[in-house]
């Protein structure tokens, strides 16, 4: 008879559950900064679901989805623009990490919400991968 002594056996689901990817929900309404974004946080180890405007991204997080990190464009077009959206997310999801972007407003400007980060446009992909990696750091457990 095998004895475990507090070990917890993890089934092949869990196992699979705990080595994936980081997710991102990126909030992008131009598409070509979409398409671009996507690919160089795939390519940055990431999984990325691309949204193209603040109701489809409410929707995703609606559904039950794995996200990891909101990385959100702040000027979304028309409709909600990306503060409300993190506003909104925080409330399903207390503890998500958020990062705004934009090119035409600063973090003095909107009603950030706590521990969130800002990119300004042009942002580099570098600063990308790091922003989001720290952030992710603080989120994890121990």
């Amino acid at each position: 008879m095998s004895k475990h002594f507090g070990a917890r056996v993890i089934r092949p689901a869990e196992a699979d559950a705990m080595k994936r990817e980081p997710a991102v929900l990126l909030v992008e309404d131009e598409p070509l900064l979409g398409e671009l974004m996507t690919e160089a946080l795939i390519d940055q180890g990431f999984e990325v679901h691309a949204a193209p405007d603040a109701n489809d991204a409410l929707r995703y997080l609606l559904s039950g989805a794995e996200v990891d990190i909101l990385f959100t464009d702040i000027d979304l077009g028309d409709g909600m623009d990306g503060v409300a959206l993190a506003q909104l997310a925080r409330e399903m999801r207390p503890k998500l990490p958020i990062v705004y972007t934009s090119g035409r407003r600063s973090p003095d400007q909107i009603a950030v919400v706590p521990g969130a980060a800002f990119l300004p446009k042009p942002y580099s992909l570098h600063d990308v991968g790091a922003t989001l990696g720290r952030l992710m750091r603080k989120r994890a457990p121990g």
